[in-house]
């Protein structure tokens, strides 16, 4: 995938491949000086969470706004991939996860020879940060979200989202929903770098009064779709799909991570389980044996986005 990362605003190509059994999801962030370099995504190489999820190591930030192409490959039931990247931030593309999901429908999804390991929730994890709450919890149907979002911009307002999780749901439901931001953050975060590649093209924009993005919404609480979306890519970090259900309110990526290191540092709150043998990776595509779909660059003019 061809685009530009929307905080960066900078020139990106994305290649996804596959991976071996147990590998997970591997970013390797070529065009550096030097070799190649891995990055693997979990929570403890997360290095910040301020407007999106970056990954990185002791030399410094590797892959940013890594949510939204880990949403597609855990949404669409992928347990084990490659993710190759020629910058530092993953392309915006449209805002949402359908460009990811149409690679994943490109390359295919094969089964693995091997059983199915989930991270089982064992006993409800809480953490409160201000006026935001995020709660994991045991679900004996997969993995469940509960997301709340209450903004005092009155076009968003309060808004609320619950999907049990499958690749049906995800590309019906959460996949298309794009990032959305507010007119009035537009200084604040041009000022901080941030939001230099944003434009109409690829964010859901809203001053106090109104949509400005002439094509309207895909659905009508198309912001908390996306946040849900956000969810399920940032607790993809877990490393293995969860079963379990998660709630937030008022959440964003911070909170999202903060849950999942809280439950990961507790031992007695989760174990491994196996499953069924099933769809585990992308398949080859023709003789390269990656999937690359064309985007397109916009136009930067940097709204807040989330």
């Amino acid at each position: 995938m061809a685009g530009v990362g929307v905080h960066s605003g900078l020139p990106v190509t994305l290649t996804l491949g596959p991976a071996p059994v147990d590998a997970g999801f591997v970013f390797v962030r070529t065009g550096l000086e030097g070799s190649d370099r891995e990055v693997q995504a979990t929570a403890d190489q997360v290095i910040a969470t301020d407007f999106a999820t970056v990954l990185g190591d002791r030399s410094g930030p590797l892959v940013s706004t890594a949510e939204h192409v880990l949403a597609a490959l855990r949404g669409m039931g992928v347990d084990n991939a490659t993710i190759e990247i020629d910058g530092p931030e993953v392309p915006i593309m449209d805002g949402s996860a359908a460009a990811f999901v149409a690679a994943i429908d490109q390359a295919g999804i094969v089964n693995q020879p091997a059983q199915r390991r989930f991270i089982q929730v064992l006993k409800p994890v809480s953490v409160k940060i201000g006026d935001s709450f995020g709660e994991i919890r045991p679900y004996a149907n997969g993995f469940r979200a509960e997301v709340e979002i209450d903004f005092t911009n009155p076009v968003i307002g309060q808004q609320s989202y619950d999907i049990d999780l499958s690749p049906e749901r995800f590309r019906r439901e959460v996949g298309r929903a794009r990032t959305f931001g507010l007119m009035c953050d537009v200084a604040r975060l041009w000022s901080a770098g941030y939001a230099l590649g944003a434009s109409f093209d690829n964010t859901v924009v809203f001053d106090d009064e109104r949509l400005l993005n002439t094509e309207g919404l895909r659905y009508a609480d198309e912001c908390v779709r996306h946040k849900v979306l956000d969810v399920i890519g940032d607790l993809a970090l877990a490393g293995l799909p969860l079963l379990g259900a998660y709630r937030s309110r008022r959440g964003g990526h911070k909170l999202n991570h903060a849950v999942l290191t809280a439950l990961l540092a507790d031992r007695t709150a989760w174990r491994v389980v196996e499953g069924e043998a099933a769809r585990r990776t992308t398949r080859p595509v023709a003789e390269t044996g990656r999937s690359i779909v064309g985007g397109r660059i916009a136009a930067a003019y940097g709204p807040d986005v989330s």
